[in-house]
């Protein structure tokens, strides 16, 4: 089973982590993140604040900083319309969107087997 979970959504992909074995994915999409520096996203958190902006940075925890940013339903948290420039943790995070045009899916899926396949090796060694 891929640990890369990916939906269209119009012009947009979501990504996910699928399973216990996502955390073998985080240098995959750490690397893919900072390929998007300076790219509009919008974050998904766990608390329903949908919050577009410019991706400033990245680390290897999925914590993101944004610059210039809007939430998409200012009138339910009107607290952040004065919010310029936020850090999100990753752990809250539910989905990151991105421009369809700005990202290779079949790159990623490709690379989440390849990283999967190898870890199931490893584990069948171990386990003779």
């Amino acid at each position: 089973m891929d640990n890369l979970g990916s939906h269209q959504q119009g012009e947009s992909h979501l990504f996910y982590f699928i399973g216990p074995e996502a955390a073998t994915s985080v240098l995959i999409f750490y690397s893919f993140f900072k390929t998007l520096v300076g790219k509009d996203v919008v974050v998904e958190l766990k608390n329903d604040l949908c919050i577009h902006g410019t991706l400033h940075s990245v680390d290897q925890y999925h914590n993101f900083r944004l610059s210039d940013i809007t939430v998409t339903d200012p009138e339910k948290h009107p607290y952040m319309l004065s919010v310029r420039n936020c850090f999100i943790r990753g752990s809250i995070v539910r989905y990151v969107q991105l421009p369809a045009d700005e990202c290779d899916v079949y790159e990623l899926q490709n690379a989440s087997r390849k990283e999967a396949t190898l870890g199931k090796q490893q584990q069948q060694q171990q386990a003779t």
